[in-house]
């Protein structure tokens, strides 16, 4: 195939762990030496690791590998606080804005969780210079990462890459060169609620996946002609269950349950959307001449797309690893009404542990492994 390859990698907390492993597992497959994408955008955890292989492009065997050690080495305490101290007060903090109705001062309550750990572990693991070296040395065209501007309340994709690439507006998402730091992913990263905002320029952001609506466009905006897509959610979660059926429960949803629907809309079906929307996009430029799509004054093109995903839930993993989560981090799940049996989709996302993370890293790696040929024959 011709075309500049492009990777998107998608939000999902804890989840990027998969995307570790399928990477782990395309080095493997096939055998380059450096990077094989020259474009790379992410957003959420995904720009974690976009960031983290566009800082290691000249080698992407021992990227890969460093990569996977860190999501398989990972406590939560490498994320956020879990002592007693930093959780109660975050919880006081929410509680006295509550009860009192900000009379005494109010958005004390910025975010469940302290993730000034998650900064070190980002400053220590992220090399700026390395990015723009090799975007100069041309080992990297182009590499994105997105978070959702407060204020403005549009997606701002970051980007670094060649003098060519132009920064871009649309209604709800604008290209702005800069040069990445480990500011800019930690904004990409701050999930709204458990997290707090990130401050970049003197805005404050929140995680990308919020209002990047087409979380290909950033990998089109840089150049790329053919994407592989790293997604984080199951393809066939069955059918769904009808309401008044025998198999439905008819519970009143939890406070975690309600909380992993809006992170599963919130990371997850964005990716399903664009990728349907661009392969309608694809079939009508099939049908209309050449010199029709040239003459348009934003001409499109056909985008390739290669999707590896999960062939299990992810959700189903972490309700073996419940014991793992730190006391007082269990303690706040089960008041927001996570348990063994609830609030799952929720906890697969902050269950930033090891004995999570390592079998989402190995699911990554087994299931891209099972589509060797599919993914040799699609980068060649």
């Amino acid at each position: 195939m011709s075309g500049r390859l492009g990777l998107v990698l998608t939000g999902g907390g804890a989840r990027g762990a998969y995307q570790a492993g399928a990477l782990l597992a395309i080095s493997e497959i096939t055998g380059a030496s450096s990077l094989p994408f020259p474009v790379l955008v992410g957003s959420s955890a995904g720009s974690i690791n976009a960031s983290f292989l566009a800082s290691r492009a000249e080698d992407f065997g021992r990227a890969t590998r460093e990569l996977s050690d860190l999501w398989t080495t990972l406590r939560a305490a490498s994320v956020y606080r879990t002592g007693v101290v930093a959780v109660s007060k975050k919880a006081a903090s929410w509680l006295t804005d509550l009860g009192l109705g900000g009379l005494i001062g109010s958005g004390r309550g910025r975010s469940l969780l302290d993730t000034a750990p998650l900064r070190e572990l980002l400053e220590s693991n992220l090399d700026p210079d390395a990015i723009s070296r090799n975007v100069a040395a041309g080992r990297v065209h182009g590499v994105s990462v997105t978070a959702t501007d407060y204020e403005r309340g549009v997606a701002v994709n970051f980007y670094e890459g060649a003098p060519e690439i132009a920064p871009w507006s649309r209604v709800t998402r604008i290209g702005v060169r800069a040069k990445l730091t480990a500011a800019h992913v930690l904004a990409s990263s701050a999930i709204p609620i458990f997290f707090p905002a990130a401050e970049v320029d003197g805005h404050w952001f929140a995680d990308g996946s919020i209002r990047l609506s087409t979380p290909l466009s950033p990998a089109i905006h840089l150049g790329a002609d053919r994407l592989i897509a790293i997604a984080v959610r199951q393809a066939d979660l069955g059918e769904p269950v009808a309401p008044g059926s025998e198999e439905h429960k008819g519970e009143y949803p939890t406070t975690a349950a309600t909380i992993g629907v809006l992170l599963n809309a919130l990371f997850l079906e964005a990716l399903e959307s664009d990728i349907e929307r661009t392969r309608r996009i694809n079939h009508t430029l099939s049908l209309l001449p050449a010199a029709v799509v040239a003459s348009q004054s934003t001409p499109l093109r056909p985008i390739d797309v290669l999707v590896l995903r999960p062939s299990r839930d992810p959700s189903s993993l972490v309700v073996r690893t419940l014991d793992n989560v730190p006391g007082t981090i269990r303690y706040l799940f089960r008041g927001l009404g996570a348990s063994e049996t609830a609030g799952w989709d929720l906890l697969s996302y902050l269950e930033f542990d090891s004995a999570y993370t390592t079998r989402l890293m190995m699911l990554g790696y087994e299931d891209t492994m099972a589509r060797a040929d599919e993914v040799r024959a699609f980068m060649a």
